[in-house]
């Protein structure tokens, strides 16, 4: 059964970082990636990043340098590292991953990302 679970959430105040983690049980995952749910907003892309290392981010963060995803292959890990947060990065950050054949879709539970001060 896959698993995803996630790490790294927590309150922050403004300009500051977090890193958020997610391991993945399983094998054999193409794209893996991060979308955001803010209150009374639909679930949106952040980034995700291909099993080659090919990344994309939403047009809500491009252009912000201090977002990035990675991803770890052998650990079956992809990392969000945000530095110099917003107060509308705040929304819960859930993990993505798919399957390299058939394109099946797994979820994390959620992690809830707080930028206040």
């Amino acid at each position: 059964q896959v698993q995803l679970v996630e790490s790294g959430g927590g309150l922050v105040q403004p300009g500051g970082s977090l890193r958020l983690s997610c391991v993945v049980s399983g094998s054999f995952f193409a794209d893996m990636g991060w979308y955001r749910q803010a209150p009374g907003k639909q679930r949106d892309l952040v980034a995700r990043i291909t099993r080659g290392g090919s990344e994309t981010y939403a047009d809500s963060v491009k252009g912000r340098f201090t977002i990035t995803i990675t991803r770890d292959n052998a650990k079956n890990t992809v990392y969000l590292q945000m530095n110099s947060l917003k107060p509308e990065d705040t929304a819960v950050y859930y993990c993505n991953a798919v399957r390299m054949f058939g394109g099946t879709q797994y979820w994390g539970q959620g992690t809830q990302v707080t930028v206040s001060s």
